[in-house]
């Protein structure tokens, strides 16, 4: 599709100072004009990228088990409540393999965990080579909540921005490639949404009274990311503001980035450890 994916992720991504007021949760200017334009083409792209974005996962999972890689991706998901990440695991992780992809959500941090260093649970679910990882919520959360909640004393979290920094340029010398994604909502959807979940006995087991709470620090959290992703985005390791308004646009962007990676790596099928001629031989005596 033209330059298309390669303008898209251009576009998403963040390096340095972000002032998010400025970024579109909806229908961007900026949005590539041969780009899918609505939910239906949107989803016509999501279908003809499956096929090619399977077949390079398989290759990578393929070769690090026979040891020929040592790549790995990581899709890094923040966002307020309702902002879509569940979508994002459901859909655009639904374009692999499940043997080749390892999820996992944060929650409020155990006992155990409380008593390490705020990296150390997030350390032990860092994916294997050849697996696309994907954390729902993530490190991040210590110095967003801890922000804006005050959980935390303003040095401790200050302490933290150059912590994440190290951590991050740990996880590119292991050839983890890093995707850190923020779901950009808009106050007005959020409302929709949350209203959504209230009146529909389907979507009821995804309340919770505190979304409610957390919503009136909206602006205080949004102001919590802009520091964060300011003080974390750099050239190797940048964020991706991703316009969450529309579900649909929304996975296309996700697809689009880990698709565009997987072909910046361009992972191969692993040679074979034997001698295929003569296997086909001992085969085809068996008929």
């Amino acid at each position: 599709m033209s330059d298309y994916p390669q303008n898209l992720v251009d576009a998403l991504r963040v390096v340095g100072e972000v002032d998010l007021s400025t970024r579109a949760t909806k229908q961007p200017d900026w949005w590539p004009k041969d780009a899918p334009q609505d939910k239906t083409t949107a989803a016509q792209r999501m279908a003809q990228m499956a096929d090619e974005a399977g077949e390079l996962q398989e290759k990578l999972f393929a070769g690090a088990l026979h040891e020929e890689l040592t790549d790995s991706l990581l899709l890094v998901l923040q966002g307020m409540d309702t902002s879509g990440k569940g979508g994002i695991v459901r859909h655009v992780m639904g374009m692999f393999d499940p043997q080749g992809v390892q999820h996992h959500a944060f929650k409020t941090p155990t006992a155990d965990e409380l008593a390490h260093d705020f990296l150390w649970r997030v350390e032990k679910q860092l994916p294997a080579h050849g697996v696309i990882g994907v954390f729902d919520r993530s490190h991040y959360e210590d110095v967003l909540i801890h922000k804006v909640q005050k959980l935390s004393s303003a040095q401790e979290i200050n302490g933290r921005y150059p912590q994440i920094l190290d951590f991050e340029r740990r996880l590119q010398a292991r050839s983890i490639h890093l995707h850190k994604v923020m779901l950009h909502i808009s106050r007005d959807e959020q409302y929709e949404r949350l209203r959504e979940r209230l009146e529909r006995v389907d979507k009821h087991w995804k309340y919770a009274p505190s979304d409610v709470d957390d919503r009136l620090l909206f602006d205080e959290y949004q102001r919590a990311y802009e520091v964060a992703i300011s003080r974390t985005a750099s050239e190797s390791a940048p964020w991706y503001v991703i316009p969450a308004d529309q579900k649909w646009r929304a996975r296309l962007c996700v697809a689009e980035l880990l698709l565009h990676t997987l072909r910046g790596i361009d992972p191969q099928w692993p040679k074979a450890g034997f001698d295929v001629a003569a296997e086909r031989k001992r085969l085809d005596a068996t008929k």
